[in-house]
């Protein structure tokens, strides 16, 4: 039985609702986005697990180190000699100064305190600690850094600050096949944009799993794409959501005219040629997948009413190699789609926050954000997000991506 404090501070009526079988079923309440507490149950839970913070490519080298705030501490990620990616805690194991300052970072062969300059080597290890050479009771062994779960997937940085998340394996059950042919960790990153979003986290991911919305605030996206084709992926064991959307027969990809200044991925079908993947990775990774580069947009929660955004554009090298290649045919599509989409989520986020708004309803083209809601409202419950309660048929169902 789930513990009181794995209990989000819901109306527990809410949740039933929210888990009714799809086309029955409700939304979440609007306190579950407006509310300062259950915005911090939700940074406390799920965003104590696995959650993506950034892209391999940014800490490759030996020496490079980094902090950064997850959730509601700050994590320090040190690549080692071995080029093998670490995070630890970033405490000194001293007096638990900082080892960096949170978005600070350098390269160094070593990993030291700027406090008492006690020093660790990249992987963890106390090895040296001024003042206690003479110490013969001293035992440096017993002071390394505490460690903390990270991987590496296909070039982006899953960590697990609690340390008892599970497996990442489970986390993404049934994705590898849906990435893995886009090869993202050999697509090089060539532009990025950062948004501060007057909204709740989670409205910005159910807009981003449905075109429901888009004949009415997205001329440019539904120029170049079918908004009523494509599929949901069947539901997995794994904490994610996802599906595709076919580009219109004169599209080439996702761009003001359907024209690419890149050049197609290798190795992907004819299908793949022709759509656009569109996958939730619970709780704060959104990927879009398209024939000719890879766009992502990763969250991290500021606030009930506020969440930092980064979009991030990935080519293939051999593109980026053209002397014609020039990523604004992606970027400016997005950027002009992305701004619609934030405008929408604050719009939502006012209505929710109005004392008016009650649960609304999913219509038939919103099953991926019911597969979303399910998630939290299991979350919520506390029970495991990806043990469905419910596995809804695979439907042809709108799509968008943010």
């Amino acid at each position: 039985m789930a513990s009181q404090d794995s209990i989000a501070p819901v109306d527990p009526a809410a949740i039933t609702r929210a888990l009714a079988p799809f086309g029955s079923s409700r939304m979440l309440p609007p306190e579950a986005y407006t509310t300062a507490e259950v915005f911090e149950w939700e940074r406390a839970n799920f965003f104590s697990g696995w959650q993506c913070i950034g892209r391999s490519a940014d800490i490759a080298k030996a020496g490079m180190q980094r902090a950064d705030r997850v959730g509601d501490t700050t994590v320090l990620l040190a690549r080692g000699e071995d080029l093998v990616l670490r995070a630890f805690a970033n405490v000194c194991r001293h007096r638990g100064h900082e080892l960096l300052p949170c978005g600070g970072e350098k390269t160094a062969r070593a990993i030291t305190c700027p406090y008492h300059l006690w020093s660790y080597r990249l992987d963890g290890d106390l090895f040296s600690a001024v003042g206690y050479d003479e110490e013969s009771a001293f035992d440096k062994s017993e002071f390394p850094l505490r460690a903390l779960p990270l991987r590496e997937w296909h070039g982006w940085i899953f960590l697990d600050p609690s340390g008892a998340a599970g497996s990442l394996d489970d986390h993404l059950q049934g994705l590898e096949e849906r990435v893995a042919p886009y090869s993202p960790e050999t697509l090089v990153v060539r532009g990025s944009h950062e948004y501060v979003i007057e909204a709740n986290w989670k409205i910005i991911v159910e807009n981003y799993q449905e075109c429901y919305h888009c004949p009415a605030i997205h001329p440019e996206l539904c120029a170049v794409s079918i908004h009523q084709g494509g599929e949901n992926w069947e539901p997995s064991r794994g904490a994610w959501v996802g599906g595709w959307q076919e580009l219109q027969p004169h599209a080439a990809t996702m761009s003001l005219d359907g024209h690419s200044d890149s050049l197609p991925i290798s190795g992907l079908t004819d299908l793949e040629l022709r759509r656009v993947d569109y996958i939730g990775v619970f709780p704060n990774l959104l990927i879009s997948l398209h024939p000719d580069y890879v766009m992502t947009h990763r969250m991290i929660p500021l606030s009930a009413g506020r969440t930092w955004v980064e979009c991030s554009w990935m080519f293939p090298v051999h593109a980026t190699e053209q002397p014609t290649f020039d990523p604004a045919f992606a970027m400016d599509f997005w950027d002009i789609t992305n701004r619609e989409d934030w405008a929408a989520c604050e719009s939502v986020y006012r209505g929710l926050d109005s004392g008016f708004a009650e649960a609304g309803p999913l219509s038939p083209s919103e099953e991926a954000v019911y597969q979303f809601v399910t998630m939290v409202a299991r979350g919520y419950s506390g029970l495991p997000i990806s043990a469905l309660a419910h596995t809804p048929g695979t439907s042809t169902n709108e799509r968008v991506s943010t």
